[in-house]
C-alpha cells in the first residue's frame, strides 16, 4: 500500500535560554541526539552528537553552539536529516543538558528556558521545561522509523536528576 506521508525528512532541533545575572556564573545548556541502531533501540547510542563532536555522516550536526545565553531568539541550533540516516539507525533521542560546573543547576533556575523542533515551517513542538523544572537534564523528543521506512516524531519531554556523562547513557532507555 503506498501512502502520500512521506514522515518526518528534515528537522531543526532550537533551545534559547537567558543569560545569568550579572556575576554569577554562566548558564551552558547543550543539545544532545543519540542514535540507536534495529538490534539495540534502547540500549547504548551507537553515537552522540553534542558540541564537541557531529554525526560520522554529517546527518545530524550542531549548527550553532553557545556556552552564555547571550544573544537574540534561539542560542543553539542542531539540524537532523533524517531522511539521509542508514537504514541501520532506527531511533533518535535529542535532549537538552545543563552544564554542572559551577554547583547544580536546574531548569528552573535558568530564565526563559525553551526549546522548539520544526520541519520547515511546521512548528512540531515547543516547550518551556516548567514541567520538568527541577532537573538538570531532559529528553525532547523521539523519532523512530517505522515498517515502511518512514520517520515518526513524539514529543517526549522526561525530565533526569543526572550530570550531562550519566544522561547520555540513560536518555534512550
Amino acid at each position: 500500500m503506498s501512502t502520500l506521508s512521506k514522515g518526518i525528512e528534515k528537522v531543526e532541533v532550537t533551545l534559547k535560554w537567558d543569560p545569568s545575572p550579572a556575576g554569577t556564573p554562566d548558564n551552558d545548556l547543550d543539545l544532545v541526539a543519540a542514535t540507536y541502531t534495529a538490534d539495540a533501540p534502547h540500549g547504548d547510542p551507537a553515537y552522540l552528537v553534542h558540541f564537541d563532536s557531529r554525526s560520522p555522516d554529517g546527518t545530524i550536526t550542531l549548527n550553532r553552539d553557545s556556552r552564555t545565553g547571550q544573544g537574540f531568539g534561539f542560542d543553539e541550533i542542531m539540524t537532523l536529516e533524517l531522511d539521509r540516516l542508514a537504514e541501520t539507525y532506527t531511533r533518535v533521542i535529542v535532549g537538552v543538558a545543563i552544564q554542572q560546573g559551577e554547583g547544580r543547576k536546574v531548569f528552573g533556575e535558568i530564565a526563559n528556558t525553551a526549546v522548539r523542533i520544526r520541519e520547515g515551517y511546521t512548528d512540531l513542538m515547543e516547550h518551556d521545561f516548567a514541567d520538568v523544572a527541577g532537573a538538570t537534564a531532559a529528553t525532547v523528543a523521539e523519532f523512530t522509523r517505522d515498517e515502511s521506512g518512514q520517520w515518526r516524531f513524539r514529543s517526549a519531554l522526561r525530565g533526569f536528576d543526572t550530570d550531562p556523562n550519566a544522561f547520555t547513557a540513560e536518555m534512550g532507555r
